[in-house]
């Protein structure tokens, strides 16, 4: 990084790029408070909406302020040998050198603080996303405590391998990712999936009934998801040109091919296609051109999207029936699986022989991103296990008994979600 990256040049910052990615940071913080929070408080049973709900909100704020202290630096401080290529310098902690005449050196058509909330907002999310695995049986204080520490232990370095710039561990592998099919999407599943297992299954999982309570606050949710994903992944996509507007074109068909692909599935075994089924196909579909989604060409998107849905359908219905974890969201089987998928597709058809954008030999590339997945997958499963055995030891990770069987809404915040009034 040129030393300090001090105040810019005036005509290098770029309106259009700043505007766009502005727009971009508000979409994605869309994804997280309205969309995430109602897609999984609509999945789970009405006394313990507001639980999810809250923790939404909560990892927003508390992984905000960290985000500017320490999460920042460490994802885009400058990056260098050793262990620089890991995590960044120590150039951008507690906010230094964060002004508004800054500019980060990998984008400097932006005004650093427009980079820095831009990026700020794929940190909360991303650890939100793994609230779906433990819903409805994990204490409130150590699910904000769990998901504040993975940010900082396992997204932040993740990210800054990943687009750290010249130097960083993956991106000098030449790894194609666009916006998290590593940091964000297969790390984020293979943690849920870590910490499902170790907290256990939700009392009565596999006994009784525990459907969604309201699959409308769900639909809502997932579309909010939907529209968000342009800024997700086309919002860091500049200069804006041709090339952003690709990148929203191909998030918007392969939602479309994985939404329609699990609603084929269900039609075909079930004879009836589900709103449950359509949505967490087109989320599926989201997530797989999440790495893609700047490299390949339509036909990319459409082939990506549909493997993507129709994995994810298995790995939702058959893997989880036949192993009995009680991934409560299904953060491993859409997340996680569909962000394997994609990662390892965008090497494939992000060649030029595919339609893609890029001049590259497909096994070669293909190869490159196999092992930037092992890289993602080992460093969040391993931090995962150390980071919920610290909390665990430290908070609890599982609530009372009692507490679930009550409800997380009423027993940890004091609230419900709906009150029927009773007539005289």
């Amino acid at each position: 990084f040129p030393a300090a990256a001090g105040a810019a040049d005036p005509v290098a910052i770029s309106g259009a790029d700043t505007a766009w990615m502005l727009v971009g940071a508000a979409l994605v913080l869309f994804m997280t408070i309205p969309g995430l929070a109602l897609f999984y408080a609509g999945l789970v049973r009405a006394k313990n909406a507001l639980s999810v709900l809250m923790q939404c909100f909560a990892i927003t704020a508390a992984v905000s302020v960290l985000w500017i202290l320490v999460g920042y630096g460490i994802a885009f401080g400058a990056p260098g040998e050793g262990w620089q290529s890991v995590i960044g310098g120590f150039d951008r902690w507690w906010g230094r050198g964060l002004t508004a005449d800054s500019v980060h050196p990998l984008y400097p058509t932006v005004p650093e603080p427009v980079f820095c909330l831009f990026q700020m907002t794929f940190a909360i999310i991303t650890p939100a996303l793994l609230v779906g695995a433990f819903a409805e049986r994990i204490r409130f204080s150590a699910a904000l405590l769990l998901c504040c520490l993975w940010m900082l232990v396992v997204y932040a370095p993740l990210a800054h391998m990943t687009w750290g710039g010249p130097g960083a561990l993956l991106g000098d592998w030449g790894v194609f990712d666009t916006a998290g099919g590593l940091a964000v999407e297969t790390a984020s599943g293979v943690g849920a999936l870590v910490a499902a297992l170790m907290i256990g299954r939700r009392l009565g999982y596999g006994e009784v009934p525990m459907p969604p309570h309201n699959m409308v606050m769900c639909a809502t949710g997932a579309a909010f998801l939907w529209v968000g994903w342009f800024g997700f992944n086309a919002g860091g996509v500049v200069p804006v040109g041709g090339g952003t507007g690709l990148t929203a074109l191909n998030t918007h068909l392969a939602a479309c091919m994985a939404g329609g692909a699990w609603a084929v599935i269900e039609w075909v075994r079930n004879r009836k296609a589900s709103v449950l089924g359509i949505t967490t196909g087109a989320v599926a579909g989201l997530v797989g051109i999440t790495p893609a989604a700047s490299f390949v060409g339509i036909w990319g998107a459409l082939a990506i999207g549909a493997v993507a849905g129709g994995v994810s359908y298995l790995a939702v219905v058959e893997l989880k029936r036949r192993f009995q974890y009680d991934d409560t969201l299904d953060v491993f089987g859409v997340h996680g699986v569909a962000g394997i998928v994609g990662t390892l597709l965008t090497g494939v058809f992000a060649a030029t022989a595919f339609g893609g954008q890029k001049e590259v030999e497909p096994l070669a590339q293909l190869w490159i991103q196999a092992k930037a997945l092992a890289v993602a997958i080992a460093w969040s499963a391993i931090g995962t296990l150390i980071l919920a055995w610290i909390v665990d030891r430290v908070l609890g990770l599982r609530a009372p008994r009692a507490d679930e069987r009550d409800g997380l809404d009423l027993t940890h915040h004091g609230e419900v979600a709906y009150i029927i009034e009773e007539r005289s």
